[in-house]
């Protein structure tokens, strides 16, 4: 699997930290440099990084450069709530945080060491996450995925692209599909960029065509990330993942979740409870910086829907998977990990 763990969105030297923005790929390869817990906040409400772990992870070193340079624990304090508004539904950010205020110390070196561990916990989760999704996937079956969700997103390797490239390396999936995710065009841009890296091949299609992709019998299985995952399994994620689901449980096709457990929040019972973020209209009406829609046009720009849970087929974790997620299955699976 070492292979595909050459991508990383984000670099720590020490002092600053490096974010690849993600909003200049596939043309560009750029860095935007982070010398303050400031400059992390407005990187992650930016989308210079996005996908819920690779948040977390940047905001667990975002709190530590706020701990190297608050100049009282209020100063601190005011930093990292700011960073914890940078993106409301995305949880790791907030999980992030709560991580390192778990710790009770003023030592900037034991939050490094924290943020680090959270970093290196979740390629290590991704990594099993990968195997085990790989392991429901059939030879030469199709799979269709949404948004980004492999290295870019994540520590490494990645949450649902990492399911598909472990299956890809056991020969088990026939096509590669991805769509563009209107508006940032985060399949068009980050998951064609990153397949193509890895040598693998992919066929992009606008998000309005997949209902006809399914009916086509073309995908066996929908694969798909999370920004949130409720304790009674509804799952938030990017604008059109319900739209998804929902045409996959008319076509026959397995729906497949795969996120960490610190992408559940199991302090919010449902889907209702998870606060969905709206970003400016105006990015649905332009197009890197060219206006498409017509004057006087207006946008309304949710960036995530709500999936039920009785839409997912099965929610794949690093602890093991939960097939038809419900409040009961889910409590099972933080009990196993309490033990």
């Amino acid at each position: 699997m070492s292979g595909f763990d050459s991508i990383r969105p984000y670099r720590w030297d020490g002092e600053v930290l490096h974010l690849l923005d993600q909003r200049r790929l596939p043309h560009q390869a750029t860095e935007v440099r982070c010398h303050s817990c400031a400059d992390v906040s407005r990187a992650i409400a930016a989308m210079v990084i996005r996908g819920a772990p690779a948040i977390g992870i940047a905001a667990a070193f975002g709190a530590v450069l706020a701990y190297r340079q608050a100049e009282s624990p209020e100063q601190r304090d005011v930093l990292l709530a700011d960073l914890r508004r940078a993106r409301p539904t995305a949880v790791n950010l907030a999980w992030a945080l709560e991580r390192i205020a778990a710790l009770d110390t003023d030592d900037a070196l034991l939050v490094e060491r924290e943020a680090a561990a959270i970093a290196a916990e979740d390629l290590a989760a991704n990594r099993a996450m990968g195997e085990l999704g790989a392991g429901l996937l059939e030879p030469g079956c199709g799979v269709l995925t949404h948004c980004n969700t492999g290295s870019l997103a994540t520590g490494g390797f990645g949450t649902a692209l990492g399911v598909i490239r472990r299956a890809w390396e056991r020969g088990l999936v026939g096509a590669v599909y991805a769509t563009e995710t209107r508006p940032w065009l985060q399949g068009a841009r980050l998951t064609a960029w990153e397949l193509q890296e890895d040598g693998i091949p992919a066929t992009l299609l606008a998000d309005s065509a997949a209902a006809l992709l399914m009916r086509e019998g073309r995908v066996r299985w929908v694969i798909v990330g999370a920004d949130r995952v409720a304790a009674n399994g509804d799952v938030a994620n990017k604008i059109g993942t319900y739209g998804l689901a929902i045409a996959a449980r008319y076509h026959g096709a397995g729906f497949m979740v795969v996120a960490p457990t610190s992408t559940v929040d199991m302090g919010v019972g449902g889907g209702g409870e998870i606060p969905v973020e709206h970003r400016p209209g105006d990015e649905l009406l332009a197009l890197d910086g060219h206006r498409l829609a017509a004057a006087g046009a207006e946008g309304w720009n949710p960036v995530f829907d709500i999936t039920p849970a009785e839409l997912v087929d099965v929610l794949v974790t690093e602890r093991g998977l939960v097939h038809r997620p419900s409040v009961s299955s889910m409590a099972c699976l933080f009990e196993d990990t309490e033990e």
